[in-house]
């Protein structure tokens, strides 16, 4: 797959068409991210509408999870066929379109329907932005492209439950997918207007049938093993081990296939390369931990601590504060400042961030709960870029789609992983914990704390089940928080462990991402 790309005969962008281009691309990418979040909050409105249950309105969810996993590592050989502005552009106005029908959606069946195309179109928008982005600026300032891109696919997570909650509140949930249409036109006008003199040489490749229909298979079982493990009880459940065994077999076999391929669908040699490896590793694992605590914090949050959805996510709204100021900083000097010590910082602070929150209580006020979420977004601005740069280091332009694809792949995948062991893991301590609160009251009710509770509350008026219901809900409020602290104090210490594993990469060279670094010795 070797050959010129865009990145190598053009010059960078500057002024106008450098700041448009710039905007056009960071927005197409936060809408694309934004739509893997916006919907979480809206699911019992759409699910009452549609006339389901919750549980099978969570496909609507799993359905875009499972076509973007599995269309984002294609990003590399689509680029390579049809040409990275004219796949981008046609994936973005076809994300509008489907956006449309999934608003139109006259059934559970036809949405979910609409959102597997919504998600099967998404997956090469982020990469090629960051492609693009990479493209437009100079190569010592390919940092800031970074700091741009990174941005957008750090803040739409956060602001995803904010916006769907108040136009699932305000408005009505179809409005969640329509938003998408003005900003995707807008994008992909733009995108087209400045980018299209700037196309990527394309090949015609023979087409891996073997290797999609495994990529399919496996990433499929995965993602829907992932999604529905929870609710199945996991490897209790023959549906969830068929799901598991199905994903292993699959995988070893796509590994051996791809491997062996003269013209694979992904480019797994990128792996050979020990910045590629080491870094796009760290930053699955490192997403996988960030992650699993986004999704829990707003959990306990609702669950627990009598938040509403848009007051959680309020709560998690601060972190944009130090991201957006940050960002730009670490971009600029992410060429000068050797990226695994930036990296070493951001673990540090991730670290700290989860210890502090590992002492949280059913008692903790909001402010309490705000200081370490401000405090993270110094973490946030520090841990893409840099790795990033490590990751793309040393490639040749005509890869670095094809990488980009790759890696974001890994992210994506860890973060379904992240989202299931974190709410696993809190489920599973929080039944312990009421275990033994409940031990620990005594059995003798008359004189133990159950049972100064429970003369209080019946001297209050309460029925012995109102009192039983009560006790048990403070009960499992207490357990659950537990449960919460111990998830962020493993993951504090899962942050440290990590910092050891980025400095197996390789010093990257000042000149920014492309720099000649990161080979495969």
């Amino acid at each position: 797959m070797a050959g010129p790309a865009a990145a190598a005969e053009h010059p960078p962008l500057q002024g106008t068409a450098l700041v448009l281009g710039t905007v056009a691309l960071s927005l197409a990418t936060f809408m694309n991210v934004l739509d893997t979040s916006i919907a979480n909050v809206s699911l019992p409105a759409i699910a009452g509408d549609l006339g389901v249950s919750p549980n099978q309105g969570t496909w609507v969810i799993t359905s875009f999870g499972v076509a973007n996993a599995i269309s984002v590592p294609l990003t590399g050989w689509l680029t390579m066929r049809f040409g990275a502005v004219k796949l981008f552009t046609t994936s973005v106005l076809l994300f509008v379109l489907t956006s449309w029908l999934c608003g139109f959606a006259p059934s559970l069946e036809w949405l979910i329907a609409f959102r597997v195309m919504q998600g099967l179109v998404a997956g090469p928008m982020i990469p090629l932005s960051q492609t693009l982005l990479m493209a437009s600026y100079p190569r010592a300032k390919a940092g800031m492209a970074l700091a741009m891109w990174s941005m957008t696919t750090l803040v739409a997570p956060v602001a995803g439950p904010l916006l769907g909650g108040y136009i699932t509140d305000n408005v009505s949930w179809p409005w969640i997918f329509y938003i998408n249409i003005p900003v995707g036109l807008g994008a992909a006008a733009v995108t087209w207007f400045i980018y299209r003199k700037r196309e990527s040489p394309t090949r015609k490749l023979p087409i891996d049938g073997i290797g999609l229909a495994l990529l399919v298979t496996w990433v499929g079982s995965l993602q829907i093993m992932l999604d529905k493990g929870k609710e199945l009880d996991w490897f209790h459940s023959g549906q969830i081990v068929l799901l598991a065994v199905t994903a292993l077999v699959g995988f070893l076999f796509f590994l051996a296939w791809e491997l062996t391929e003269k013209h694979p669908i992904v480019d797994l040699r990128l792996f050979a390369r020990r910045n590629f490896a080491f870094g796009s590793v760290t930053l699955a694992l490192a997403y996988c931990l960030f992650f699993g605590n986004i999704v829990l914090l707003p959990l306990w949050l609702q669950q627990y601590m009598g938040y509403t959805a848009t007051a959680a996510g309020m709560a998690l709204a601060p972190v944009g504060v130090l991201a957006i100021l940050l960002s730009p900083l670490v971009g600029k000097n992410v060429s000068r400042i050797d990226p695994r010590l930036l990296t070493t910082v951001s673990f540090v602070v991730f670290a700290i961030v989860l210890y502090m929150r590992s002492g949280f209580t059913p008692q903790a006020d909001q402010w309490s709960i705000l200081w370490p979420t401000i405090v993270q977004g110094a973490a946030v601005a520090f841990f893409f870029i840099p790795l990033m740069s490590i990751t793309m280091s040393g490639l040749t332009p005509d890869r670095i789609a094809a990488a980009s694809g790759l890696s974001n792949f890994a992210r994506i995948t860890a973060g379904a992983f992240g989202t299931s062991i974190a709410t696993t893991v809190w489920d599973d301590r929080a039944t312990l914990h009421h275990v033994h609160m409940v031990e620990n009251l005594g059995n003798n009710t008359a004189t133990g704390p159950l049972g100064d509770a429970w003369s209080r509350l019946s001297a209050a008026g309460f029925s012995p089940e109102q009192i039983a219901a009560q006790l048990n809900r403070m009960i499992d409020q207490q357990a659950f928080t537990r449960a919460a602290d111990d998830v962020f104090f493993a993951s504090a210490f899962l942050f440290v462990l990590l910092i050891g594993l980025i400095w197996f990469a390789r010093p990257v060279k000042a000149g920014g991402p492309a720099a000649d670094a990161g080979g495969a010795h």
